[in-house]
């Protein structure tokens, strides 16, 4: 599966930003796509993942209520929309497609796209 992801950008602290990863090069109707941050001097850290067949969402709790993910069959995309961004959201993005669901680790791995928040 190959992965590429935009969307990243500076924007201010209590605004919002919207992050896409299109999937390509298999079907990912039975994989759980992903996203994991990584912040300087940090490690990389789960932020959210969706089920392609069903639709179930997961969140780090760091993140409920403020972000949310989804997915677009027709166009083979996952997307993340991020409200209410602090300087704590402010990280390296990547998207990551598995079979398998595990919140620490996935098999594929899309180019982060960086999200930067100004206070």
């Amino acid at each position: 599966v190959q992965l590429q992801a935009s969307g990243g950008g500076l924007v201010q602290a209590g605004g919002s930003l919207r992050l896409s990863c299109a999937a390509s090069g298999r079907n990912v109707n039975n994989y759980y796509m992903g996203w994991f941050r990584q912040a300087p001097g940090k490690e990389r850290e789960f932020v959210a993942a969706i089920r392609w067949t069903g639709g179930s969402t997961y969140y780090a709790d760091s993140v409920k209520g403020r972000f949310t993910i989804s997915r677009d069959g027709a166009k083979n995309t996952v997307s993340l929309q991020m409200s209410s961004l602090n300087s704590e959201d402010t990280a390296v993005y990547y998207c990551a497609a598995d079979q398998r669901f595990r919140n620490y680790d996935m098999h594929y791995w899309g180019k982060g796209t960086l999200v930067t928040v100004s206070s």
